[in-house]
């Protein structure tokens, strides 16, 4: 079995900075604000430096479930172990009522990447899965060190198309497990039969401290729905890193090892660049990091969506990027997205254009060059780093909102497809429905007669920012008995 070594290490501007702050007496566990408010201890997990938490051990975790191209017959189960085990061994069966599943499992066996952190030597396993019956709920376990996961189950899809509701979420990044956790398990309780979980981008923060903790806090945030519910992720710039020597930044060995996508995407880009078909619906994922850093890798991408969106023969398009085609935050604007990606979306009249990164929420449906309805794109964040809205954004977009952690939940039919923001705390924020008929596509706009949230922060950590995200899980109570 091959085995590969992956080492991580902090980024050598990471390493300056503290090592210049510490020559001048200034603590780098300290957000110093700049209008002389109290400085608050500056954090991005729950962890502290006393008591690791996310060290790997012979049971195993970060149990994670993926589709392949074909979601209802192939699927890729991942998951974690401490570098003693050797073995990448899961067991299935078809879910039945008996606690005997044993009696009807079979074995299979992958393969597994170490990957070694401050957190100790990790082994990440993946099996594939294939020649799985549609629409058939199946029950597994993964194997750790002379012990077992518990059983997880999950349906595959069926193989046309059938109604049914996905979860979409914008960054989570930032204190993941102290914040962004009530707004999955929100999610979840609003739509306890989602299919799909599309994530789009910066699932952690990746700059300072343990990066390891922080992919123990997402797992811990997301719980056992990684391992129940396909998980469809892309990649943002926080899942890279860069160094002084070299600008360009690469992706995170972090990534690799807990999402083993499809790969079925360009050569060059296949660990972050793929599609997936999910009950009659197309998701996409682009590098829009990548995109942005290299015009022949936006190209090669342009290049790839436009032979997948040709030869879909599914009944909806769903593509998730990092990066928005317009941009909702202060002083942000990506222009190689709209040349290269925006006029194949029109072309081929995508559904809907899935987004993050800006740390707020922005709706826009107005098509570019189409004179019916076009894709709809949207903006969301689900973790507590907030920006602010630009003036140019709350111009242009039919909805925009600061200072709100939001989920989205998509539901689809034969004829509707109906889109629902709503908050942390369960309140509807934003919606709309396209309606297919034989004449096109109908837009109908249902967002509520609420006025658009602002900043609520008295002391903002920036001038375009709501909040920094780091400054949140110390910061004190403003009242006190």
């Amino acid at each position: 079995m091959a085995q590969f070594i992956i080492h991580t290490k902090p980024s050598k501007l990471a390493i300056a900075i503290a090592c210049a702050a510490l020559s001048l007496g200034v603590s780098t566990s300290l957000l110093a604000a700049p209008n002389s408010i109290p400085a608050v201890p500056e954090a991005n997990t729950l962890v502290t430096a006393e008591s690791p938490r996310y060290q790997p051990t012979v049971y195993p975790d970060r149990v994670t479930i993926l589709p392949g191209t074909n979601a209802s017959t192939s699927q890729q189960v991942t998951w974690r172990t401490a570098a003693s085990v050797n073995e990448s061994i899961l067991q299935i069966t078809v879910a039945q009522p008996t606690p005997g599943l044993h009696l009807t499992a079979t074995e299979h066996q992958g393969s597994f990447v170490a990957l070694e952190t401050p957190n100790g030597k990790a082994h990440h396993h993946r099996v594939k899965l294939d020649n799985l019956t549609p629409d058939t709920l199946y029950a597994y376990r993964v194997k750790g060190g002379d012990t077992w996961s518990n059983w997880h189950q999950f349906r595959t899809p069926a193989a046309t198309f059938e109604p049914y509701t996905a979860l979409y979420f914008g960054d989570a990044q930032n204190a993941v497990y102290s914040h962004y956790s009530r707004t999955v398990r929100e999610a979840i309780l609003t739509a306890p039969r989602a299919k799909v979980m599309i994530y789009a981008g910066d699932l952690v923060n990746s700059r300072d401290g343990i990066h390891d903790d922080e992919w123990g806090e997402w797992y811990d945030a997301t719980s056992w729905l990684s391992a129940w519910v396909l998980q469809v992720p892309a990649a943002g710039n926080h899942e890279f890193s860069s160094d002084d020597n070299e600008p360009l930044r690469y992706l995170l060995p972090n990534w690799t090892a807990h999402y083993k996508v499809s790969g079925n995407g360009p050569a060059s880009l296949s660990k972050t660049v793929y599609y997936t078909d999910v009950q009659g619906v197309r998701y996409i994922a682009m590098d829009s990091t990548e995109a942005l850093q290299s015009n022949e890798h936006a190209k090669a991408q342009a290049e790839w969506l436009e032979q997948v969106l040709a030869n879909n023969p599914n009944h909806w398009t769903v593509v998730v990027h990092h990066h928005p085609m317009n941009s909702v935050s202060l002083g942000r604007d990506n222009p190689p997205l709209r040349e290269h990606w925006q006029p194949i979306y029109e072309k081929y009249n995508v559904d809907l254009v899935l987004q993050g990164h800006d740390h707020t929420y922005g709706r826009d449906h107005k098509a570019h060059s189409l004179a019916e309805q076009g894709p709809v794109y949207t903006v969301s964040v689900a973790g507590p780093k907030m920006y602010l809205v630009s003036d140019t954004a709350q111009e242009r977009m039919d909805r925009t909102g600061e200072d709100t952690q939001l989920f989205q939940a998509i539901e689809f039919s034969q004829d509707q497809l109906v889109y629902r923001s709503l908050t942390a705390t369960g309140e509807l924020y934003d919606g709309f429905t396209l309606v297919k008929t034989a004449s096109g596509k109908q837009f109908i706009d249902e967002q509520p007669n609420t006025a658009e949230r602002r900043c609520e922060n008295p002391n903002k950590p920036r001038p375009h920012r709501c909040w920094n995200g780091t400054d949140l899980i110390h910061a004190p109570a403003a009242l006190k008995e």
